[in-house]
Order: C-alpha cells, then structure tokens, then sequence
C-alpha cells in the first residue's frame, strides 16, 4: 500500500537576509550564490513539515504496518533547477526547533518579516533566534538514524529521498516532529569551508515546487507497506502457458470515488481462450472460471492519466492479494489528489528466479477519477 501525506507549510531561508521569510513562494530553494571569485558565498535550505496524526493513529490501530519493512520517503518535484553541472548530494534532516510559516515571498519589496528566516525562527512579536553564536540558517539533529540523503548526477531531478529512520523517531517521540530541513552538507551559519555550502565548487541551484505551487506537484511524504494477503480457498492458479496468452481485466470498476473512499479493486486474469469442458449436463466454456495470478509477483501502478507521471510505482508496497473469490488490492483515495483521472497497470513475473522466468506488463486503459 501506498499512502500520501501532504506538506503542512514550508519555506526557504536565505542566507543573504536575516529576516527576509518566504513562507508563500512557490518554490523551495537550495542555492548557492558566489561572486566572480568565490570570496563571498550564500546559500539557502528549505524546511518542509507534514502532519503524521493519521499516520500514527493508523499504525497504532494496524491500518498502517508497523515494524522495519515500512518505509517513508520524501517527495519533492524539480521545478527548472539550474547549473547542476557537478554531481552532488543533498541530505535531509529533522529540524530541532519549532517555526512560523510566514506570509513572505523573495520578490516582496520591502520584505515580509514574519516567518522563518536565516536568522529568525518565527514572527516579528517575540522574534527568537534559531541559534544566538551563529548567524544561523536553522538547527537540525545529525548523526546516526537523523540523516537522510540523495544523490545527484550532474542534471536535475525529482528528489524520493528515504527519510524512513527520521519518521520513525518522529513517530515514536524520541524527537518532536518539526519538518524536515534540505540542505546540502555544511554547518550552523554556513561557517566550515571544506564542505559543500562553505567552499568555492561552483554547484547550481536545487529549485522544487513548494505547497504553495498551483500544479499538481506539491511536496508530499509517501508511506509505503505491503499489506498483501494470500489465501486462495478453493481457486486454482493460471499455470505458465495460460500466462504466456492471457488476457486481464477489472470487476466493479467505477467511474469516480469519493477522495474519502477506501476501495478494493478487484481484478481478474484469464487465458485468452480457455479450453471448453463438457459433462453429462452440458459443457463450459471456461470465460467464467476464476484462477489466480501468480502470488507475490503480480503488482499494480497508478499513474497520472494527463501527465503520465507514476504515482504508485511496482515494487512492495503495491503486490495484488488474494481471497477465495479472486485477486484484489485495497487503495485509500484520501492520498491522492482531487479531481484527476488516474490509470491502473499491471506487472506479472511469472517463473520468478528461474531460466524461465518472464515479465509481463498490462495496461488496459482502467481509468478513474477521484473527485471531492
């Protein structure tokens, strides 16, 4: 199973400004900015919290899997990063402090003071520093369990970065939840030389479309569990030469869902023409007879019907099951976004492991919409 949390409030600081906030811009920034001779350098890091209440409400009734083999990622859309000509790292960390969003945005003249900045951590009344030795730019847990990180090969990218161990602490209170802090590697205030924000490499800008963004590409944390089940009952199972010539299809599928909706799509695999098979009492043609697809190796994605853009990729969080009355999988659409189409595929490895083994992709065009 996979299920999407949606960002709460982010935002960028900017080393160039002490207050400057940009909690309503569009776009979350990892900058570094040099002059010609790499005497002065500024950077920026972005903050990104999400709300785990349900996440954990569902683990501690067992509607989420807990234990190790969940995991949690970081999804975060580029949005026209720029000179990523060398290949770099980013890491994510849990911020160790509270803050306020703000109103501001970078093109505001003058600038909005009333958030998160480089220097300040919350609103004009009260301000308090992030850090009072340092100029600053936030403060975040490091160490074994509080790093995250993801790599980048000289061209832009979306950033799924595996950010499992932090919510875990998160989730089990060993830290409070404050969002995450992106940045590259570098120290309070930006004060070590010899790593990435403090030296003079020449490293391009990260731009990532924010909360705020008007496309369908805000940051969201993905949850992902296998929450598979096999029990076949009586049903027999589609045996490798059926699966050589078989034809897949989807029982009940509607229309549209409730965004509220917790489904469970049935699908069926059958070959494409089945033997007929006669008694004292007629025959049958075998269209209506159920068998299984493989288990543990039949898998389910969910794309973007307009943009094509893999929402649920294949992998563990996305096996079909199975019961006595066929193959099926479960979906919640609270984490989805509202009104879209949306398209089912399939993939089955059949003879997983062997000399035989064969990969096959099914993509009926199965199609829905979720609305509000």
């Amino acid at each position: 199973m996979h299920y999407f949390e949606y960002a709460t409030k982010d935002t960028t600081l900017y080393e160039m400004s002490a207050s400057m906030n940009t909690g309503q811009d569009e776009i979350l920034e990892v900058r570094k900015d040099m002059n010609a001779d790499g005497s002065v350098v500024n950077v920026s890091r972005a903050l990104v919290k999400f709300d785990l209440t349900y996440v954990s409400k569902s683990i501690s009734s067992g509607l989420i899997t807990s234990g190790s083999l969940t995991k949690f990622y970081l999804n975060l859309y580029d949005a026209n990063s720029s000179q990523l000509n060398v290949s770099q790292t980013l890491y994510g960390y849990p911020t160790s402090q509270s803050w306020d969003n703000g109103s501001g945005k970078y093109l505001y003249s003058p600038i909005v003071e009333d958030g998160a900045g480089w220097k300040w951590k919350d609103n004009v009344t009260g301000r308090t520093q992030w850090n009072t030795i340092s100029g600053s730019g936030g403060t975040w847990y490091s160490g074994s369990g509080y790093e995250a990180s993801q790599s980048f090969t000289n061209e832009p990218a979306d950033l799924r970065m595996d950010v499992t161990d932090i919510v875990w602490r998160w989730l089990h209170s060993t830290v409070p939840n404050e969002g995450f802090m992106l940045k590259r590697s570098g120290s309070i205030g930006n004060t070590d030389s010899n790593v990435d924000e403090g030296n003079t490499t020449r490293l391009g800008q990260f731009s990532f479309f924010s909360r705020e963004t008007n496309t369908i590409y805000p940051p969201k944390l993905e949850v992902v569990w296998d929450d598979s089940k096999w029990t076949t009952g009586s049903l027999s199972a589609l045996s490798s030469d059926n699966l050589e010539d078989m034809t897949l299809y989807m029982k009940g599928l509607r229309e549209k869902y409730k965004e509220s909706s917790k489904v469970k799509f049935r699908v069926v695999g059958r070959e494409r023409y089945p033997e007929k098979t006669f008694s004292t009492t007629g025959y049958s043609t075998g269209y209506l007879t159920v068998k299984t697809l493989p288990s543990g190796s039949t898998y389910y994605q969910i794309k973007d019907a307009y943009t094509e853009d893999v929402v649920v990729p294949f992998g563990s969080g996305s096996k079909v099951s199975c019961d006595s009355t066929g193959n099926y999988f479960n979906f919640w659409m609270n984490g989805l976004q509202s009104e879209r189409f949306y398209r089912i595929n399939y993939k089955i490895i059949s003879g997983s492991g062997t000399a035989d083994e064969t990969v096959t992709y099914f993509d009926e065009k199965h199609s829905f919409k979720v609305v509000r």
